[in-house]
């Protein structure tokens, strides 16, 4: 069976080109031989947060929101959110498992919970995505263009400190960013 990514980190390396992902953290959410789909963790939307967001969409809150951040998850499908969230809050079919203690929910149910209250004990809203076709995302990796990690679901959910993310996420692997080649890394 192919080793996929699902549930782990990738981390941009200082070297990457594109700099949409310039010191990008992103959880992969889903990855096989067609395809990997994943969100970028540690970047927010410019003046939007999730009470705002509610407000746009016409869902009405129970109940006070606090003022998070909307996290801009990549540059594919600007305008399609998902949640991701603790496994205390079971969704319906279209609710992914990521790995343990963590799902994602891309429907409008997993909002009107959280604004009325019946909600997951975690969350955090993402709009975007970021997308590979076959076999891109591997050679992304081979040129250096990126860390893989195993997931930190602390980190997943803390939307405070953003920028710091990316320094986190590499020092959990042992280093730190001036270890990392500037000179690799096409993405």
């Amino acid at each position: 069976m192919k080793d996929y990514l699902v549930g782990r980190f990738l981390i941009a390396s200082p070297s990457i080109r594109d700099r949409r992902f310039k010191r990008a953290v992103i959880l992969i959410c889903d990855h096989d031989d067609t395809h990997a789909m994943g969100l970028v963790i540690n970047r927010a939307m410019p003046q939007l947060t999730l009470p705002t967001l509610l407000d746009r969409l016409g869902i009405d809150c129970a109940l006070g929101l606090p003022i998070a951040p909307v996290l801009d998850g990549g540059p594919c499908q600007r305008d399609r959110g998902f949640v991701l969230h603790s496994d205390d809050w079971e969704g319906d079919e279209s609710t992914q498992a990521i790995v343990h203690g963590l799902r994602m929910t891309a429907t409008r149910d997993v909002l009107q919970a959280i604004a009325h209250g019946n909600k997951p004990n975690r969350a955090t809203l993402v709009l975007g995505y970021a997308g590979w076709d076959a076999g891109q995302l591997e050679a992304e990796i081979c040129d250096n263009a990126w860390l893989v990690a195993d997931a930190d679901i602390e980190a997943v959910f803390t939307t405070t400190n953003l920028d710091e993310k990316w320094v986190d996420a590499i020092s959990r692997l042992g280093l730190e960013p001036w270890q990392i080649s500037q000179t690799a890394g096409q993405a």
